[in-house]
Parts: structure tokens; sequence; C-alpha cells
């Protein structure tokens, strides 16, 4: 999922990029006489499905388990996977990491999708910028000036990503983007100076995803608030965690939902977690079912 200071779980995160992931579709069985509706998703590694178990992307993506739900009411539904792990805003605008046939990027093979199924596209999803931000975050804390570089780049770069997509895909589908949760919220777990990084993080988190906020529904994307539901900002609250003890319910959910607090001490989401994302999204795409 990539992420980066900002709460960043999502995405591509550690730089881990995938190789070559052109869009790949999940075939549905049309009807006799249904063409089908798609599906398209695009982001990072979170998009992607990375997970560090096995080293790569996955099919337990959040947009592989929201596709799951989704085919439900649709059987005719066919997913577009563009998803590409490493995508920064700006390798999604000008390519770089993932390559698409037919496409300079995931940003024009989307383009170039939505533009020819007029009509026939109902969904489409966007996870972007956790890369922006990634690698603020050094051994003695938060890079300020490095992560305000990032979300500045962030606010500028996507609006024009989220546009474009809007442009090519006209007033029939539904878009929904999302903002991040903020895997550095487990330094709490390391004692008093990591717990002075992870409120640090937290406020960071509020800053990026605020510019995540404002740039998706200036260009009418709506918003599946990723952040709330992991309870970013709540240091209040106290659960139990097995096998750790008491936690805020902000470190807890990062815990439980991505491979932070295990050997692997990785930001991505674990499928539980994806599955939450998905949920996330669900939920905004249902007002309009």
């Amino acid at each position: 999922m990539g992420v980066a200071s900002a709460a960043l779980a999502a995405a591509a995160l550690t730089g881990a990029a995938s190789p070559a992931a052109a869009s790949r579709a999940h075939p549905a069985q049309p009807g006799r006489h249904h063409a089908p509706d798609y599906y398209v998703s695009l982001g990072d590694s979170l998009a992607a499905g990375y997970q560090p178990n096995v080293g790569g992307d996955t099919d337990e993506s959040y947009t592989d388990q929201l596709y799951t739900q989704l085919k439900k009411h649709d059987p005719n539904l066919v997913h577009i996977k563009l998803g590409c792990s490493g995508e920064t805003t700006q390798t999604m605008i000008s390519g770089g990491i993932c390559s698409y046939p037919g496409a300079t990027s995931q940003l024009d093979a989307a383009v170039k999708f939505l533009d020819a199924h007029r009509g026939q596209v109902r969904y489409v999803t966007l996870d972007i910028g956790a890369n922006d931000v990634d690698g603020c975050a050094t051994a003695t804390g938060l890079d300020m000036t490095c992560a305000a570089q990032g979300i500045a780049t962030v606010a500028t770069q996507l609006p024009q990503i989220a546009e474009a997509v809007h442009q090519a895909g006209g007033r029939e589908p539904q878009y929904v983007g999302m903002n991040y949760y903020d895997p550095f919220l487990a330094a709490w777990l390391t004692g008093p100076a990591g717990q002075t990084l992870a409120q640090q993080s937290v406020t960071l988190s509020t800053a990026f995803n605020g510019t995540i906020q404002t740039g998706l529904r200036a260009s009418g994307f709506e918003l599946a608030d990723v952040s709330r539901t992991f309870s970013t900002d709540d240091f209040t609250r106290q659960v139990t965690v097995p096998g750790i003890g008491k936690l805020p319910v902000n470190v807890a959910r990062v815990c439980e939902w991505t491979w932070e607090c295990t050997p692997y001490q990785n930001i991505h989401a674990n499928t539980l977690g994806y599955g939450v994302i998905a949920g996330v999204f669900e939920r905004v795409l249902e007002r309009r079912r």
C-alpha cells in the first residue's frame, strides 16, 4: 500500500515496485445479451495488493476484495486492475515504474480505457500520494521539510490525475478515492521516543490527508475515509490487542490491520486490513446503488 510519512499506509511504500503491471482484467461471465460493465482501479501498492510475506502483489488487495463484493450485485462486472506498487503522483502521470501496453503510464492507460468504454464503466477507485512522502521518516524522527515537499507535490498533481480520469470517464461512473492510515503509529510500541514520533506522525497525517481530500473533491471524486476508520487521531480510547496488551485504539488498528507490529515491520495492510479498506469504499458506493 505504499505509505509514507503521512499516514500512508497505503501504498507502495517501501519502494517495492511490481514489475510490469499492465491492466489485469478479471473477467466476469457476461449475460447472453449484456455487454460487460467495468470497475477500473488505479493506485499504488495498496491497489495492487502488495504483501510482504510473499514479497509481491497479490489478489488480496482492497480493489480485489471490493470487486468481489460489487460483482455480487452485477455478475457482468469486469475488474480492470491498474495499480502499481511504488507509484507516485509523478510516475502515475509520466510512467517509469510499471508498463502498460499501448500506454505511457498508469494514468494514460486509465484515460484511454475510460474514453474507449464510455457508458460501460460503473466504478473508478483511486489511491495515490503515499509514496510522495515515503522516506520522510528517519531513524531519528520525521523530516518535516521532506514531508512538506511531498505534500506540495500531491497538492499539485493529485487534482491533475483525478480531473483527467473524470473527464475521460464522463458522468456515468462513480468516482471514489481514499486517504491513508498512519503506519508510523506502530512506533508507539518502542517507548517514549517512539510515542513522540507517533504523535508527530498524526499531525503530518492530518495535513497529508487534508490535501488528498481537497484534491479529490475538487475533481468530482467522493472520499473513502480510511483514516477515520483506522481511528488515526484517537490516542484516548484504549483497547487490548492479543499478544501485545492495551494500546491506544489508533495504534491497535495499525497493529491489527497491517504488518507493522509483526516481524515484517511493514506498512502494508494485511488481508484483514485490505478488507477493512474495501468496506470503506463499498459504503461510499452504496449511497448511490
